[in-house]
């Protein structure tokens, strides 16, 4: 049998066998690398080289900048002040807490980047606001983990300077903007089924908001919203760099959360500091081992592989592409979204630029498949943070979620086969 051949089985079979055990992902990729190396009787020093090289990149500072601006701001109390914000714009509309839920996960995830963080801020407000008014706690709990999914897809996400990076440089500030009309699209898909599942169950308006409340309600949700305006000013003005920007909206959070409106003591950023510190460095590993592993996959020409079988398969760009989302629905339940965005962007980027597929777009299919993953068992982080926040189990928060999950598959086929509303605003700002 042909060594190259043997190699890759060996690298497959053994990451599949470190998965099967549990092993953390990180550890999979750098064991299952290492293991591939010593076959091939290739150096062990380059498996240091790729994992260092891998993460020597001045944009990867971006990440978490973003990831601690998100946790100063939901540490300082103003998811509260984003949920106002909302429900003075739509809390009026019949099942009005519903649309006010989708709604604040946006803004909040123009700040925090994370379906998860979005899920557990909102969340831990949303979900006993609406269960007190009546909503089904079921309901309650699909609504948000579904709405949640818009921080992974909305700038600043820093999944997609993730992607950027494993994609060789692709233009962060083109990226940013690419998810901003599908983040759009998605809002309205999820206000549109919530709104009618809202009639259907009979759920009310919301109490009108005292009209001498209104002139705070605009300051403090604009405020609130205000470090997303630094970032994404800074980028699309060409004044800072993703980095820069970053930390500058870091700094203006600080300022704000804790100088500001001071709802947290300055002791608590202590442990804003460690939880960020925490996620960066698993980040940064996965970031490292995933290097590792891709320049393996590009030695034994597994992409090319990949490319030829797809092109082997059909030569329609439309079928391949439903190859494609299939195949990354179906890896989105057993695999976390940072991992599954480091391996198969070597993997399929190839394929997809092959058939005319921009890396821009195909980063935002990407992304929203992987953003989809953390809804379903087994993985699922968002649904079981949501699940826990609710006090429902996982069958009944999956079933709750399912109405939603169909119109976000509508949404994924939208930005799949219909590239301009992906494309549009990067093209305007070249």
């Amino acid at each position: 049998m042909d060594e190259q051949l043997v190699a890759a089985t060996l690298l497959c079979s053994a990451f599949i066998g470190f998965m099967v055990l549990r092993f953390p992902v990180a550890l999979v990729l750098a064991f299952s690398t290492m293991a591939t190396m010593i076959y091939m009787d290739v150096p062990l020093a380059v498996l240091g080289q790729q994992m260092i090289q891998g993460i020597s990149s001045f944009s990867l500072l971006a990440i978490p900048f973003f990831i601690l601006t998100g946790q100063i701001m939901g540490e300082g109390g103003l998811a509260m002040r984003m949920v106002n914000l909302a429900y003075l714009l739509v809390g009026r509309i019949r099942g009005g807490l519903a649309l006010v839920n989708c709604v604040a996960c946006m803004f909040f995830g123009n700040i925090s980047g994370s379906a998860v963080a979005d899920a557990s801020s909102i969340g831990s407000v949303m979900i006993p606001m609406m269960k007190k008014k009546g909503y089904d706690a079921d309901y309650s709990v699909g609504l948000t983990i579904s709405s949640a999914i818009q921080g992974v897809v909305v700038p600043p996400s820093h999944n997609l300077v993730l992607y950027s990076i494993v994609a060789g440089g692709i233009s962060i500030k083109s990226l940013f903007l690419a998810g901003i009309a599908p983040g759009f699209i998605l809002l309205f898909t999820l206000m549109t089924v919530a709104y009618i599942m809202a009639r259907k169950r009979g759920y009310q308006k919301g109490d009108p908001v005292p009209k001498e409340k209104v002139p705070g309600i605009l300051l403090h949700g604009i405020l609130s919203l205000s470090p997303a305006f630094v970032i994404l000013g800074g980028i699309l003005s060409g004044l800072f760099t993703a980095t820069e920007s970053g930390a500058m909206a870091a700094t203006y959070a600080f300022i704000l959360a804790f100088g500001f409106y001071r709802e947290a003591p300055l002791s608590a950023i202590i442990p804003v500091l460690k939880r960020t510190f925490r996620i960066v460095l698993m980040v940064y590993f996965l970031i490292a081992a995933s290097a590792a592993f891709g320049w393996i996959l590009a030695y034994l020409k597994i992409p090319v592989l990949v490319t030829d079988f797809f092109l082997s398969v059909s030569d329609s760009p439309i079928v391949i592409m439903m190859l494609i989302n299939i195949l990354l629905l179906l890896l989105g339940g057993p695999m976390d979204m940072a991992p599954m965005i480091l391996i198969m962007t070597p993997i399929l980027l190839p394929v997809c630029t092959a058939i005319g597929i921009d890396p821009v777009h195909f980063g935002l299919i990407l992304i929203f498949n992987a953003g989809m993953g953390l809804l379903t068992p087994p993985v699922g982080t968002v649904l079981f943070v949501g699940c826990a926040i609710g006090g429902v189990s996982l069958t009944q928060g999956t079933k709750a979620m399912m109405p939603f999950f169909y119109a976000m598959i509508v949404v994924l086929l939208l930005i799949t086969y219909v590239p301009q509303t992906v494309m549009w605003l990067p093209t305007m700002f070249k």
